[in-house]
């Protein structure tokens, strides 16, 4: 393959898309007619230029979307481990053409075959801090990407499997520049137990003095990285079995809060293919992740909310507006937080949550003149009050190759740096700690995002894959960002749909989250010392909201907490007029890179 991804070091530059497929859709409404057999170019929207240059490498030599997919995981892997990485899990929705199906690919990281429901339950019964069960053994389940891109590229790759990933192995052995974003999170973990690790502390602090940890502009090579890839060449399922499986079993069982992860729990790890989670928003088709993804459900659920209401006639800068998709959002995390789990384990009651008529009677408890006093889960079935806690992290990109085939993927570690445990030259996962750390609420009803061994955690990774009412691709749409994934990309739906405006502009509106009472929102021109929590992650945007329109949420009364800034990741390819044209989030690192036929 052409090396064409090294940057200067000197410089940091389950088809269910088939139409007859009823999924939440009017019987026998044919949603989806045949795709055009391609575009005049490709593309690939990644969270690091690194990473997207390296999609679009593949692309060029010829590689489909799948192929250029796992290219970029690789690299981000690499050059943003505090997000995503090996040893992390995926959720990825692909279309493709040639049948015109939509599939979710499910690489979420399972527990243990001997875990109970008190793993994060210290031994007075209560739960354990919080990051003190990420910072832990216990934390980390058996990591489920790789072996989830080994099977999408099973089904879609072109090229061989080993070059898909040598973008990567190359720039391991040769350097990479150290970003802000991956420089400043390396900083503020380095103040809790990142360095305690003897790995993670020999390669992301300078000579291993804990007080030092490296730069922005560092250039870092990992050639433990590169190694772990060369193993991956050989076997998408290196990582679950052989020497990477047993290094990270002790990397797991060492102390403190060791784990109890085997080599027989990711022997018998799978990634699972499904169906995509379809329903309609006006005449647009919305495919994303079923659970144990609460993603999909709880994006469409709260657009659902809004499909009663006009929201074309508010646009971006009206009170109205915000107001009512702060109400959608409430209802739709209540019924999130209360009843998705694994559907493998617990009844999820997704088609109950997206039913048009239950949807409207949500809509209808959202009063134009004034915040509801409460806002609680519908009657859907019997489900425990949730306990479960998410931090911010992940990383979300998005590819269309020249002949069609769209990939929208989710992929995380779970918090910054996961466990705090490196491996390989990778880290592990904490994905554990998004189960619910208590098993039962105070009326002893089981949670539906409990502990149970083998279960895989409730995510709220929304990839998503947007249809126009023609069929054709309308745009691909995703972020992370923890439970806040779901307002980011609702907002860019609506952003799109109702308000017309280009991936960019989606991107850009003001990041609200509406959950549990409360409103977060990012604020224009704010000080730093009325913030409550500043941005973590670069220099504060100013995307924020108009004082104006946040006073005006206020007098409906709604409880606002004014933000510097929000650490979404969103996005977006879109097709319009036949070209495809991306956005990148600035509030990260992201590029658009577009390779012409």
């Amino acid at each position: 393959m052409t090396r064409t991804l090294l940057l200067s070091a000197a410089v940091f530059v389950a088809a269910c898309g088939a139409s007859e497929t009823p999924s939440h859709d009017e019987p026998g409404k044919t949603l989806v007619p045949a795709m055009p057999a391609g575009y005049g170019s490709a593309m690939v929207v990644a969270a690091n230029p690194y990473a997207s240059e390296a999609g679009a490498e593949v692309l060029r030599a010829g590689g489909s979307a799948v192929d250029a997919a796992v290219a970029v995981q690789a690299v981000l892997g690499l050059v943003e481990p505090q997000s995503s990485g090996l040893g992390g899990g995926a959720f990825m929705v692909l279309h493709d053409p040639e049948t015109n199906a939509v599939w979710a690919y499910d690489g979420r990281e399972t527990a243990p075959a001997s875990a109970t429901e008190s793993l994060f339950l210290g031994e007075d019964g209560e739960p354990l801090r919080y990051f003190d069960a990420i910072a832990s053994g216990r934390s980390t389940g058996a990591p489920g990407a790789v072996a989830m891109l080994g099977m999408a590229h099973s089904d879609y790759g072109k090229l061989d499997w080993a070059d898909t990933l040598e973008p990567a192995v190359e720039l391991a052995e040769a350097g990479f520049v150290v970003s802000p974003r991956m420089a400043n999170l390396v900083a503020r973990m380095g103040a809790f137990v990142l360095h305690d690790d003897a790995n993670a502390r020999d390669y992301f602090f300078v000579d291993g003095d804990k007080a030092k940890p490296i730069g922005e502009g560092f250039v870092r090579d990992n050639p433990a990285y590169a190694e772990t890839l060369r193993a991956i060449q050989k076997n998408p399922r290196a990582l679950l079995e052989g020497p990477l499986a047993q290094a990270i079993i002790d990397k797991a069982r060492e102390e403190p809060r060791a784990g109890a992860l085997t080599l027989a729990d990711l022997a018998a790890y799978r990634p699972n293919k499904h169906e995509a989670l379809c329903s309609t928003y006006r005449d647009y088709r919305l495919c994303s992740a079923p659970p144990p993804s609460s993603g999909g459900v709880g994006v469409q659920a709260i657009l659902g909310a809004l499909e009663p209401l006009d929201m074309s006639a508010t646009g971006p800068d009206t009170v109205l507006g915000w107001h009512r998709f702060i109400e959608a959002s409430q209802l739709g995390y209540a019924d999130r937080d209360r009843y998705v789990g694994d559907a493998a384990f617990v009844d999820v009651p997704t088609d109950a949550m997206l039913d048009k008529d239950y949807l409207a009677s949500r809509s209808a408890l959202i009063d134009p003149e004034a915040a509801l006093a409460t806002y609680t889960a519908g009657e859907l079935g019997v489900a425990g009050a949730d306990s479960t806690r998410e931090v911010p992290g992940t990383s979300h990109f998005t590819i269309v190759d020249a002949n069609g085939l769209i990939v929208s993927m989710t992929t995380t570690v779970e918090a910054p740096f996961g466990s705090q445990r490196m491996v390989g030259g990778f880290m592990l996962n904490n994905q554990l700690t998004d189960f619910a750390f208590r098993p039962v609420d105070a009326e002893g009803r089981p949670a539906a995002n409990r502990v149970q061994p083998g279960k895989r955690p409730r995510s709220s990774m929304a990839p998503h894959i947007v249809f126009a009412p023609d069929g054709s691709l309308a745009f691909t749409t995703g972020s992370p960002g923890g439970n806040s994934i779901l307002a980011y990309t609702a907002k860019t739906v609506v952003g799109m749909v109702d308000w017309g405006l280009s991936p960019q502009d989606a991107i850009q509106l003001p990041n609200v989250i509406a959950r549990n009472g409360r409103v977060r929102l990012e604020a224009k021109g704010l000080p730093e010392e009325e913030t409550d929590e500043p941005q973590r992650a670069g220099p504060a945007q100013e995307f924020g909201m108009d004082p104006a329109i946040i006073d005006g949420l206020e007098a409906l009364g709604h409880e606002v907490v004014r933000s510097k800034g929000e650490i979404s990741g969103l996005h977006i390819i879109a097709l319009d007029d036949g070209a495809l044209v991306g956005g990148a989030d600035p509030r990260r690192e992201g590029t658009v890179e577009e390779v012409r036929r």
